[in-house]
């Protein structure tokens, strides 16, 4: 683990393993690239490059308003060029797979191919989508208006780790009490920023869409998202794919938006046969 100097702030990066070059995109905002761990076994095939995107886990150096879409993506290629790859692989998990989408669609040039995991071309999933789909499974009012308003950048900052645990279970197909413990753990590892939540979701994201510029899309694209994610559904998921035209869709079941940490072994399997099968 290391930090690099990347256009004038300092990004916190993690290169491990060998081969092609696999850019991991981690979700949230406001978390870290500990989110992106259950992917190192990919590690024995793959040069994998863990980040923590602008303004988020311990990368610092910039005012989270310098957080735009056009910053993120220029940093991720500038760590692309300092790294020494002509191109390279880029997954993004939730809102990383945001970045990554609008990755490919600025420097198409940079990347060989697309990873998508439990994420979206239109964030209307997740901001008015999600909260509807928490009701019809049985979450209480007040839980339903929380994810409302944490999904529209709409707490305060020390309400965000209470606000994520009040609809923690929807995240996972089953939260079992080894899960449970796993994600303790790792959520005592992980840098939060609350202060990128609330600007992610508040102003980044407010009417965020690509789904009419997904035709420009021409590498090889895997859109793969648990089947029980109530952010982005499979419907979300088979109309994200239909607009790539070089795209695979893969739903794993019996797992919810978290698919890398429920079935990691699945959801591995599906990364490299997809990359064996496109390289």
């Amino acid at each position: 683990m290391t930090t690099m100097a990347i256009r004038g702030i300092s990004l916190f990066v993690q290169v491990i393993g060998q081969g092609y070059p696999l850019v991991l995109m981690h979700g949230g905002p406001g978390v870290d690239h500990s989110t992106m761990l259950p992917f190192r076994p990919c590690a024995d095939r793959f040069t994998l490059v863990f980040y923590d995107h602008r303004c988020n886990g311990r990368s610092e150096g910039a005012e989270v308003s310098s957080m735009t879409w056009e910053n993120l993506t220029a940093d991720a290629d500038a760590l692309r060029q300092a790294l020494g790859f002509d191109k390279w692989a880029v997954l993004g998990h939730s809102f990383g797979g945001m970045v990554a989408l609008e990755y490919a669609l600025r420097y198409p040039q940079s990347l060989s191919h697309l990873l998508l995991v439990d994420t979206c071309g239109d964030i209307r999933w997740a901001q008015e989508n999600a909260p509807e789909i928490l009701a019809r499974r049985g979450y209480s009012f007040d839980t339903v208006q929380t994810a409302r308003r944490f999904f529209n950048g709409q707490i305060a900052p020390h309400e965000m780790v209470p606000a994520m645990k009040k609809f923690a279970r929807a995240y996972y197909h089953r939260l079992s009490p080894l899960l449970l413990a796993r994600e303790v753990v790792l959520g005592l590892r992980m840098k939060l920023r609350p202060e990128a939540l609330i600007f992610g979701f508040g102003q980044l994201l407010q009417d965020w869409t690509v789904m009419d510029r997904l035709g420009e899309i021409k590498v090889p694209t895997l859109v793969m998202a648990g089947r029980d994610d109530f952010q982005f559904p499979p419907e979300h998921q088979v109309a994200l794919a239909a607009e790539i035209a070089n795209s695979h869709l893969e739903i794993i079941e019996r797992a919810g938006h978290n698919a890398p940490t429920e079935r990691p072994a699945e959801v591995i399997r599906a990364v490299r046969t997809f990359m064996s099968a496109t390289r």
